[in-house]
């Protein structure tokens, strides 16, 4: 027989009963004095909710696959027997169902689940040919994106002559942004031919991503005298002129040290409130990282901290083949992922996020 976690289990009777105690709290008209207060009660009460009647369900179907099992031990005629062991297994389907969803009730929510991106690529090592491939997962997340209903907009880039960009950065907006590309942080490897390789020879070159979550002018205090603002003359590949006026703006936090360049638009204003966008991404994003750092080495997520240093994933394409080291998943449609189609990599990874989650919670 289908038994639940024992861990999962006692999890949800202490649920229960901090909703009862919460309902017998709501039911107490001293509690609308303090309507701050009430509201938080009353919230969380909302949330419990949800769990609660997952566990009821667990308990219904617990009792009914007992039953059912009895009844087709007892059955003499094989094919009501038969009958019986089907009811059994749909019922046992549907318990391990219920209980996936009370797990992921049970794991918070990442607060910045929701938020919208800042995505920054640079070329690493392997010079023009790490140039292009950051040019390639350019086009790889847009199109990803461009699936997903999500709009895309470019913030600041540093192309090449050749198509490539030595950097860029660029924001997307839409639903659950962060929570389905958080984990695209880190340094992605390509082995391929270059383009610019005469002799046929497969080189290995790198890109690190970052996935920063946007934050609003409030979340983060810039006080004017922390941010030093310097205009110059934009430029193009090979540092030619492409702006008369100094439009392009360099953006400097002096405790810090974080140097944020916008030149992309003929706007100064626009270029510096980008600038000031992609600034207050990378506080927030090192402050987080600080905390995250603060916490146990058993705290950490299990398929990697989303530090831009680690290695994530390969792009073979001799082999057409694409891995994440993070999960050892391995999928040989390189040229499908690089056309945008994500999902499946992007759906494991947030499965082991929370399967890893819920470890931690029944811990």
């Amino acid at each position: 027989m289908h038994v639940v976690d024992p861990a999962l289990s006692a999890r949800l009777d202490e649920a229960a009963a901090r909703y009862g105690a919460l309902e017998r709290l709501a039911a107490d008209p001293a509690q609308t004095r303090d309507q701050r207060a009430y509201r938080e009660l009353m919230q969380e009460y909302a949330q419990l909710a949800a769990l609660v009647r997952e566990r009821d369900r667990i308990r219904s179907l617990t009792v009914q696959i007992e039953e059912a099992d009895e009844l087709a031990a007892a059955e003499e005629d094989e094919a009501m027997r038969e009958l019986a062991d089907e009811e059994v297994r749909v019922l046992r389907q549907t318990l391990a169902e219920s209980a996936a969803r009370a797990g992921e009730l049970l794991v918070p929510r990442d607060p910045n689940a929701s938020r919208n991106i800042i995505m920054e690529i640079r070329a690493g090592t392997g010079g023009d040919e790490a140039a292009l491939f950051t040019a390639d997962l350019y086009r790889m997340y847009s199109r990803y994106a461009d699936a997903k209903r999500w709009k895309v907009e470019m913030i600041s880039s540093s192309p090449t002559e050749i198509g490539g960009f030595r950097e860029l950065s660029f924001s997307v907006a839409g639903t659950d942004v962060f929570d389905h590309l958080r984990w695209e942080s880190g340094v992605h490897r390509v082995q391929r031919v270059p383009v610019t390789e005469s002799q046929g020879r497969i080189h290995t070159s790198a890109v690190t991503v970052a996935v920063l979550p946007e934050v609003q002018e409030t979340e983060v205090e810039l006080r004017p005298e922390e941010v030093r603002v310097d205009v110059y003359r934009s430029s193009g590949p090979g540092g030619q002129s492409v702006n008369t006026t100094d439009s392009a703006v360099r953006l400097t936090h002096v405790p810090t040290g974080l140097v944020v360049t916008c030149q992309d638009e003929k706007s100064q204003h626009k270029n510096r409130a980008k600038a000031l966008r992609v600034l207050r991404a990378r506080l927030y994003e090192a402050e987080q990282a600080k905390r995250a750092a603060e916490r146990a080495e058993h705290r950490r997520s299990q398929i990697g901290s989303g530090d831009r240093s680690e290695r994530i994933r390969t792009y073979n394409a001799p082999q057409n083949r694409v891995t994440d080291h993070r999960i050892n998943l391995t999928l040989y449609r390189l040229e499908a992922v690089l056309l945008g189609e994500l999902e499946e990599v992007i759906a494991a990874l947030r499965a082991h996020a929370r399967e890893a989650a819920l470890r931690e919670v029944l811990a």
